[in-house]
C-alpha cells in the first residue's frame, strides 16, 4: 500500500448506514421532501402522511414542471400508484 492510498482512505467520509423504506419515510415526516411523479412532475412540500400504499399528504406545497412553479398549494394529496420517487430537501 503506498502513502497515497493510505491518505486517500483517511480522507474518504465514512459511509452512512443505510436505512430501510420504512426507516426513512418514519425519519421523513415532517421534513421538506420532493416527491416525483410517473409524469414527471414534481411536488415540493412538507410530508404530513403517508400510509402503506405510498399515498402522501403534503403541507405548504408547490408544484414544479419543467424547472418552474406552476402551482400552489396549503394541503396536497398525491396517489401512491403516481409515486416514483420520494426525496429529502431543504425548505
Amino acid at each position: 500500500m503506498s502513502s497515497t492510498d493510505v491518505v486517500s482512505a483517511a480522507a474518504a467520509p465514512a459511509a452512512a448506514p443505510r436505512k430501510s423504506p420504512a426507516e426513512f419515510v418514519t425519519t421523513t415526516i415532517g421534513s421538506h421532501v420532493v416527491v416525483k411523479l410517473h409524469s414527471g412532475i414534481e411536488y415540493h412540500g412538507r410530508l404530513t402522511c403517508l400510509d402503506g400504499y405510498m399515498n402522501i399528504v403534503l403541507e405548504d406545497t408547490h408544484e414544479v414542471a419543467d424547472g418552474r412553479v406552476t402551482n400552489k398549494y396549503g394541503d396536497a394529496f398525491v396517489r401512491g400508484n403516481n409515486v416514483l420517487y420520494i426525496a429529502k430537501s431543504s425548505p
